[in-house]
C-alpha cells in the first residue's frame, strides 16, 4: 500500500508503526528496529517528530543521516535486512525534503542490540524482555528448544531402553541403546560425572513421562450440543484422559477419536457401498500429531483439550504459532518447535512429509464441501478448529421434531435482520414435511433461506459455518434438481422460494 505523507503523519502509533525524529540517536532506534523483527515486523518513519508530528524532514544533516541508514548493520546483532524509500516531503519551513521508510520484516531469528538487550514489540512501545521472557523468545524462534533442555531430577533408571530398542530397530541403528542416546540428539549429555536426562528423551523413552510432566497428556471431552456449558447446565458427555510416552499417547488417541466419529454407510449409484464420515481419517490423525508434536512443553500447566462438539472438533495446544508460522500462512509454512520430537514421528509414519499435513488437511476438507481449519490464540492455548460433515443420519433425528435445525448443524442466526424485505404472499412459514431424501446440511440451508430468501452464497455459508460457499452451491443446485426450492428473478436482486410438497411436484426447476 502506497503512503501519502499526509497518511503517515496521521498514523497513529502502534505494534507495526512509530514515527522517529531525524535527531534520534541510532543506538535508540535499534532497540524499535529490533523489537519490531522479533515481533511482527513494521514501519518506521524517520523526520517526523514523534511526539508533535512535525515534519522535520533528513536533508539537512547528511552525516546523521548515514549513521541512521547503518542502523539495522551497525547496532542490531544479527544484522536485520530491512528496506528503506525516501519519500518526498515539504518541511515545516516550507522547503522541499524527504522522509526516511524503514521497513522491517518479521524475523525468523531472535535479535539484539549492541549491548546484548532483547526487545520486544508491545502496542506503540519497545519493551525490554528479562532473561525469563527471552529463552522463550529463543525457543519459540527455533534459535533454542526447551525439549533439548533436562529433565529436571531424572536419571538413566527413568528411560524405558526397550522403547529406545524399538526405535533404533525402526531406524536401523545396530549399536546399544546407551551408545544411541550418548552420540545421538543430545538426549544422554554429561554435567561433570552427572548423566543429564533431556526433556525429549523422557517423553519419548522414559518409563513414566508425567512423573516429571504432569500435565503432559491428551484429555478428550465431548459435549452435548454445539457450546461448553458450566455450572447446573454442564453438558459434559465424556471426559477421557491419556497419558504415557509421547507415541503411546497419538495412538490412544487416535483409537479413541475414531470410536466418537459418525460414519453413514450407504449404497451408491454405481451399486457400490460407500461410507461417509464427519471427519476425515487423515484430519483426525493430523490434527492430533500436530498438537503433540508442536505443543510447547515450557508450559507446565495445562495439557492438550480435544473438544467435540455436535458440529466441531476443538483442538486446543499449549503455545502459540511457533516461529515465522502465523495464521495467514500455516498451509504453507513449516517450522518445528520440537524437531527431535517431529524426526520421532516421522520414523512411525505420523509424520510424512515437513510441512504437507496442513495443506492436505484443507484439501480432504474441501473435498466434502467444510472450511479449513480455522486457528485463533487465545492467551497461551492456540485453538485449532475443524466442521464436522454432518451426516443423514442427523436429519432421521431431526424429523422426529426434536429441533427444526439437528442440533449436529452449526448454529445460525435465525433474526432477519440482513433482509426485512416483504416476502411473497405464498412464502411457506415452514418447511413442509419432506417425503426425499434431505442431508442435515441442505435442511439447515432450507430453514436459513425460509427466514432469508434474498440471501446470497457468501450469507449462506457465513451463517452455516460449516459449509464453504462452493459446498452452498452445490447443495443449491441439489436441492434446486430435486424440486425442494426454485430461484425467482434474476442471480442478483431474485429470490430463493421454498416449495411445498403440493408444489413441488408443478413447478419445476430453475
Amino acid at each position: 500500500m502506497r503512503y501519502t505523507i499526509e497518511d503517515i503523519r496521521q498514523m497513529p502509533e502502534g505494534q507495526t508503526f512509530d514515527c522517529k525524529s531525524i535527531h534520534i540517536e541510532p543506538k535508540a532506534l535499534a532497540n524499535t528496529i529490533v523489537a519490531m523483527a522479533n515481533a511482527d515486523g513494521g514501519m518506521i518513519a524517520v523526520g517526523i517528530s514523534d511526539k508533535t508530528r512535525r515534519i522535520e524532514g533528513v536533508n539537512q544533516d547528511k552525516a546523521h543521516l548515514n549513521e541512521i541508514l547503518r542502523t539495522p548493520f551497525d547496532f542490531c546483532v544479527p544484522t536485520i535486512s530491512v528496506t528503506t524509500e525516501f519519500m518526498p516531503c515539504q518541511d515545516s519551513e516550507g522547503n522541499d525534503n524527504h522522509i526516511l521508510i524503514i521497513h522491517v520484516p518479521a524475523s525468523p531469528r531472535l535479535h539484539a542490540n549492541q549491548a546484548d538487550e532483547v526487545f520486544w514489540r508491545v502496542g506503540d512501545k519497545s519493551r525490554k524482555l528479562p532473561f525469563e521472557e527471552r529463552l522463550q523468545l529463543m525457543y519459540d524462534k527455533g534459535e533454542r528448544y526447551y525439549e533439548d533442555s533436562p529433565a529436571y531430577d531424572a536419571t538413566i533408571e527413568d528411560i524405558d531402553m526397550d522403547a529406545v530398542k524399538a526405535y533404533m530397530k525402526r531406524i536401523g541403528y545396530s549399536k546399544s541403546p546407551m551408545e544411541y542416546l550418548q552420540e545421538n540428539k543430545g538426549f544422554l549429555t554429561y554435567k561433570g560425572d552427572v548423566p543429564q536426562v533431556s526433556t525429549a528423551c523422557i517423553l519419548l523413552f522414559g518409563k513414566r513421562p508425567q512423573n516429571f510432566f504432569p500435565r503432559a497428556r491428551v484429555r478428550f471431552v465431548k459435549y452435548y450440543g454445539t457450546e461448553e456449558k458450566v455450572g447446573r447446565e454442564m453438558n459434559v458427555i465424556k471426559d477421557v484422559t491419556f497419558e504415557g510416552r509421547i507415541l503411546d499417547q497419538i495412538q490412544k488417541t487416535i483409537d479413541y477419536l475414531e470410536t466418537q466419529v459418525k460414519e453413514h454407510s450407504y449404497l451408491g449409484e454405481d451399486g457400490l457401498f460407500k461410507t461417509d464420515r464427519e471427519y476425515p481419517k487423515f484430519v483426525i490423525q493430523e490434527m492430533t500429531v500436530n498438537s503433540v508434536c508442536h505443543r510447547d512443553y515450557s508450559i507446565k500447566g495445562t495439557e492438550i483439550q480435544i473438544k467435540m462438539f455436535d458440529n466441531r472438533l476443538v483442538f486446543e495446544t499449549p503455545g502459540k504459532l511457533p516461529g515465522i508460522v502465523r495464521t495467514d500462512n500455516i498451509r504453507h509454512t513449516h517450522f518445528s518447535r520440537n524437531p527431535k520430537i517431529a524426526e520421532f514421528l516421522k520414523a512411525y509414519d505420523y509424520v510424512k512429509e515437513f510441512g504437507e499435513g496442513v495443506d492436505r488437511m484443507c484439501r480432504e476438507l474441501s473435498a466434502i464441501g467444510t472450511k479449513e481449519p480455522h486457528y485463533h490464540l487465545v492467551a497461551f492455548i492456540m485453538k485449532a478448529s475443524v466442521w464436522a460433515n454432518v451426516l443423514k443420519e442427523g436429519q432421521k433425528r431431526a424429523r422426529k421434531g426434536q429441533e427444526s435445525i439437528p442440533s449436529d448443524q452449526v448454529e445460525c442466526d435465525t433474526t432477519q435482520k440482513n433482509h426485512p424485505e416483504k416476502l411473497p404472499r405464498n412464502y411457506p412459514e415452514t418447511t413442509q414435511k419432506q417425503d426425499i431424501d434431505i442431508t442435515p446440511v441442505q435442511k439447515g440451508i432450507i430453514d436459513f433461506l425460509l427466514l432469508h430468501p434474498y440471501a446470497g452464497r457468501k450469507e449462506i455459508s457465513s451463517n452455516l459455518g460449516s459449509l464453504s460457499e462452493d459446498g452452498v452451491k452445490y447443495n443449491l443446485k441439489i436441492l434446486q434438481q430435486k424440486g425442494v426450492i426454485k430461484r425467482i428473478g434474476p442471480a442478483k436482486g431474485g429470490y430463493w422460494k421454498v416449495l411445498s410438497d403440493e408444489t413441488r411436484g408443478t413447478e419445476g426447476q430453475v
